[in-house]
């Protein structure tokens, strides 16, 4: 089965039991985030999904098989090798130089070298960036062919052009861009203002404006003008209808186009619009106005799929220009028909290029890169190295990749230390598993890995090796760390039995900021409106989690260890109809109004023992791989030299994303037994609870 059917399939597998859905819903979250999180921000999400049905063979790894029976590393010492060789920079203007150091970053005294950063950010971005090169490339080689030249002041003219445009400062300007678009100065200038510049500068050398165009945008905007009201329907009879009342009493005209006009923004104004100019809009609209006298009403014109009637108020003058700004204002106009065909000749010159040139991407394809080793695409004959591809990835997305870089190799010396391994077996029963969590099952009711696998890269963009990489190796690493450590008792069956199947607490909830003093007034209208409609409507206006927001208050009902236990405590202490007291929960307040209790799921426990304690194992075990990894990087000493200071004994930097083992999920032993946290606890959505 091809990974296209598998992942059409899974739409009619069905859940293997309500506690699955539970368990599996979890997982997605933790394994699929992972791929994310794990190698640094946006760095798995940028490599597309390689061709279906296979998967590439990784350096480092045994030859390539078929997905859900691939190779992996055999060691945690075997993970994937870095292939690419490291070089300059793509010299051409606008580029901007690779750094030339050799160290990005020593954790433990073991270091990490810029060629095998270099050679992981190519691994996730080299795709993309490789296009973006070529096309650099191309517009470099026509530069180079008419002579036009691009210098470092022309860039920052630009810059700075453009900042005054929004009105703006160029140092706000280029930080809004980083900050809120995530666009880098240095690749602001790069890949968005060097390449505009160039295609202007080589379309300029085509353009010409000419004397007929300066008439015609003279005549626009300062000639003779119409002002007009307008009568715009969708029918021909209405239309019809209309203009005979029109002429009957053209004075009325106002009130018609108000009343019947479907044109809203016209109507609201008794038909009235702006004066109609020449070469700006519709030729025959344009046509009839020019003709109308004075008070006279048109025939009926018809435009699209509308049918219009206009009533000429007044024939307005041509704009006079002294003869001391003529010449200013026909400079402007000059100018402003050469940037218009600059903005249309531009995207047309480059589509020109691209058409006319010979690439070859040697990077995309396995057998070229055997026939020209070291060549990552040939652009009209000359080479683009993997050397310069992987030197620009490492520009560009450096800093987000070695975080990954750096907690895989705290990971892979404590695997070292304590001489573990990951094996391929580790990973396939990994695999396995998150499929049969999140129900990809076949048939005969054994996980579908090919369904799975097809699901979960191809909802990330990623590749199979590198959802492997990033998601799965890490999670076994740290599961082999930690194994040892977990043990699920009678104690942690029952809480999770009850958890899962145990009443619940129907409520409404509103969940407040950090303000006391707000919430206590909320507290306080809640309890003098005393109804769970007015409840609603207070948790509508006030309440910041959108769940509650959105519905009027309601929620998941809470169930007992979900992990959050002074919001439980008091939850299963109200009754029916009762409002809660105010509940701090971190940096939130939380009010509550009791609906009642829902009645608990009749199951026999040993039916569902041996899953409820696989879901349990497995969320105690995450407990304890997030305290492990938070453990190693409080421990590691790390000199990260992209972000030029030492982090010695710490985490590199607090709240840095975890690896995908440590889901957002089990963050408490409650939290490990069998629960997931309603929406309103934790901030994100919760998992699917078992059906009742």
């Amino acid at each position: 089965m091809s990974r296209k059917e598998a992942s059409q399939g899974r739409r009619n597998h069905g859940w293997k039991s309500p506690l699955s859905m539970a368990i599996g819903a979890v997982f997605l979250l933790t394994v699929v985030a992972g791929v994310r999180h794990f190698m640094g921000p946006g760095s798995a999400t940028a490599q597309a999904p390689q061709a279906r049905g296979t998967r590439t063979a990784v350096p480092g790894t045994r030859n390539a098989a078929p997905v859900g029976r691939q190779t992996r590393p055999a060691t945690v010492a075997q993970t994937p090798a870095r292939t690419a060789n490291r070089g300059a920079a793509t010299a051409f203007a606008g580029d901007q130089q690779a750094p030339s150091h050799d160290i990005s970053a020593v954790v433990n005294g073991q270091p990490i070298t810029r060629k095998e950063l270099g050679d992981e950010c190519m691994r996730r971005y080299g795709k993309d960036v490789l296009e973006s090169i070529v096309n650099k490339h191309l517009i470099m080689q026509e530069c180079q062919l008419r002579g036009v030249t691009i210098t470092n002041q022309d860039v920052e003219n630009e810059v700075d052009d453009m900042a005054t445009k929004f009105g703006l400062s160029k140092d706000r300007w280029l930080n809004m861009l980083e900050t809120e678009r995530d666009i880098k100065p240095d690749q602001y200038r790069r890949e968005i203002i060097w390449p505009t510049l160039a295609l202007r500068r080589l379309s300029a050398q085509s353009i010409v404006v000419t004397d007929e165009e300066l008439r015609i945008a003279y005549e626009s905007q300062y000639g003779r003008s119409v002002k007009v009201r307008v009568i715009s329907v969708a029918s021909a009879d209405k239309a019809k209808e209309l203009l005979q009342k029109a002429k009957a009493a053209p004075d009325d005209f106002g009130d018609l186009a108000k009343e019947h006009s479907e044109d809203t923004n016209s109507a609201a104004a008794r038909g009235m619009i702006p004066p109609i100019r020449r070469h700006v809009g519709n030729e025959e609209v344009e046509h009839v106005a020019f003709a109308l006298k004075e008070g006279e009403i048109s025939r009926i014109i018809h435009v699209a799929n509308q049918y219009l009637i206009l009533k000429c108020e007044e024939q307005l003058r041509e704009t006079y220009i002294a003869g001391d700004n003529l010449k200013l204002v026909k400079q402007q106009l000059h100018d402003q028909i050469r940037d218009q065909k600059l903005r249309d000749a531009a995207p047309n010159l480059f589509k020109e290029l691209q058409l006319r040139a010979k690439v070859v991407n040697v990077f995309n394809d396995p057998a070229l890169r055997q026939q020209m080793p070291g060549v990552a695409a040939t652009v009209n004959g000359r080479q683009i190295t993997l050397n310069q591809l992987a030197d620009e990835c490492y520009l560009r997305h450096g800093k987000d990749v070695l975080e990954g870089e750096i907690n895989r190799t705290v990971l892979m010396q404590e695997l070292n230390r304590k001489k573990r391994s990951v094996t391929d077996r580790a990973i396939d029963e990994e695999i396995a598993r998150a499929a049969d969590a999140y129900g990809y099952l076949r048939k005969d009711n054994t996980p579908d890995v090919d369904a799975w696998l097809a699901s979960v890269t191809e909802a990330d963009g990623v590749t199979v090796d590198l959802y492997v990489r990033d998601a799965v190796w890490p999670s076994v690493a740290l599961k082999s760390l930690v194994a040892d450590r977990v043990e699920v008792t009678e104690e942690d069956l029952e809480k999770g039995f009850v958890s899962n199947y145990g009443e619940r607490v129907k409520v409404l909830v509103i969940v407040l900021g950090n303000n006391q003093r707000h919430a206590q007034q909320v507290w306080k209208e809640a309890r003098a409106a005393n109804t769970d409609e007015a409840f609603g409507k207070l948790a509508q206006e006030y309440s910041i989690e959108p769940v509650s927001r959105a519905n009027l208050g309601k929620v998941p009902p809470i169930r007992k260890y979900g992990g959050q236990k002074s919001v439980e405590n008091e939850a299963f202490r109200l009754k029916p109809g009762e409002l809660s007291q105010i509940v701090v929960l971190g940096n939130k307040h939380i009010i509550m109004r009791c609906l009642g209790r829902t009645k608990p799921v009749e199951v026999n426990r040993q039916t569902v023992e041996v899953e409820l304690r696989k879901d349990i194992q497995e969320k105690k075990l995450r407990v304890e791989m997030a305290k492990e990894f938070d453990r190693l990087k409080d421990a590691a000493q790390i000199d990260n030299f992209l972000v030029g200071i030492p982090q010695t004994g710490s985490r590199q930097a607090r709240g840095a994303s975890r690896p995908a083992a440590a889901p957002p999920q089990a963050t408490s032993p409650q939290a490990a037994q069998g629960v997931q946290r309603t929406s309103f606890q934790q901030g994100v959505p919760a998992a699917p609870a078992p059906r009742r």
